[in-house]
């Protein structure tokens, strides 16, 4: 949410999704408006080779575990697969080599549609490989969800929701999932 709180709350996250879905728009509408331009053999390769090597061999590692414990390197390989960065680069490499082209829109197409239609984001190691919702998180929610922004002295804001403060020095309580 800020670079204070590295959350997002199911709105936020939604919202973010949304910009994705036009990223996933935009690539997918060029992709069509260039359809008998595109070489389909390079553009089946640039979407596939992000799972094959990023998604796959940690999906397999984590259904293959008996307690869903993965060695770090998955989630590497996976974030690694999974960056726009790393994306980029494969993208300005394979224009600076073989020539920019249509099939190039593959791997932006993978990338935003991960995100916009799975919602998935590159994965921390705290966090199960597969995605499964944490009590921890869950209860994280539940402590900002209607609260006044505190700020810095520990004041809240003269919010109007009327809901229970939150101070920069309280602690969250222990709470129970049912």
């Amino acid at each position: 949410m800020d670079q204070q709180n590295t959350f997002d709350t199911p709105t936020i996250a939604r919202l973010h999704r949304a910009e994705y879905l036009a990223g996933l728009a935009l690539a997918s509408g060029l992709l069509l408006a260039h359809w008998d331009e595109v070489r389909w053999l390079p553009a089946i390769g640039l979407f596939l080779y992000i799972d094959l090597i990023g998604y796959i061999p940690g999906a397999i590692a984590y259904r293959r575990s008996p307690d869903g414990q993965i060695p770090k390197a998955y989630y590497v390989l996976y974030n690694s697969m999974h960056s726009l960065l790393s994306a980029g680069l494969v993208v300005a490499l394979w224009a600076w080599l073989v020539g920019p082209e249509w099939a190039l829109l593959a791997v932006p197409i993978h990338l935003f549609g991960d995100r916009s239609l799975f919602g998935n984001q590159l994965k921390p190691f705290g966090v199960p490989f597969e995605p499964k919702r944490l009590p921890a998180f869950d209860a994280l929610l539940r402590e900002v969800a209607g609260r006044p922004w505190a700020g810095p002295a520990g004041r809240a804001d003269d919010s109007p929701s009327g809901g229970p403060t939150v101070t920069a020095t309280s602690t969250p309580r222990p709470t129970s999932v049912v």
